[in-house]
């Protein structure tokens, strides 16, 4: 058996300032972080719309679509790979198991701002400390300032009565265990680089903009 001690990291002919340089832009990754319902989603989605009509490459992750696949919870993995392997590595969504999750993510997000790439990123990953790791993975890749986090600041009681999911209302009669904002904590960010006004009214687009600017400010875009 290989040891960790075994495993040496590969330079690559083509790096990421050639790649960045062939985009025409700055890779980064945009980290959308808020309750469920809070409006991350909509607005990575409208996002990642308005740097692709700029002209930049990017790639958006949503939590929800690697849940069917990079992160599988168990029950999905076993019909396929058996329980043994569903036990050991789907994900359920205990602290640990988001940590897992957001461990998994940060490492593609990273990878993928490597690739040149602006990485858009919609999780509601509830602790610090989780997020805060993946700013040191993303920014150990490549450089200082590649890691935006964005918080989505939408009041709780906002969040449930858009509830698009009825998942505050599972989470409520108990049908859902460790749902963040009911019985699970969330930890809002410290020091974020932009937090947008979920409960403004403002659309998407606009709250969108707010992110382009800011990306603009920071010369990611020209």
């Amino acid at each position: 058996m290989a040891k960790a001690s075994d495993i040496v990291w590969h330079e690559h002919t083509v790096g990421r300032e050639q790649r960045e340089q062939r985009l025409g832009h700055r890779a980064a990754v945009v980290w959308f972080t808020g309750l469920s319902g809070c409006g991350k989603s909509t607005i990575a989605n409208e996002l990642d719309r308005q740097l692709h009509q700029r002209g930049c490459g990017t790639m958006l992750l949503d939590g929800d679509n690697l849940r069917h696949g990079l992160c599988a919870p168990t029950e999905s993995l076993s019909v396929e790979h058996g329980e043994e392997f569903a036990t050991r590595f789907g994900l359920g969504f205990g602290e640990m198991d988001r940590e897992e999750n957001i461990r998994r993510i940060g490492s593609v997000a990273s990878l993928m701002a490597s690739a040149g790439l602006i990485t858009l990123t919609a999780f509601v990953s509830p602790y610090r400390r989780d997020r805060d790791r993946v700013r040191r993975v993303v920014e150990q890749g490549g450089r200082a300032g590649d890691f935006f986090e964005v918080f989505v600041d939408t009041p709780l009681e906002v969040c449930e009565q858009r509830d698009p999911k009825g998942l505050y209302k599972k989470a409520r009669a108990g049908e859902i265990k460790h749902f963040t904002g009911i019985s699970d904590p969330y930890e809002a960010p410290e020091n974020p680089e932009l937090t947008l006004d979920g409960g403004s009214g403002q659309s998407p687009s606009e709250l969108a903009a707010e992110v382009v600017a800011l990306l603009l400010q920071r010369g990611v875009v020209r």
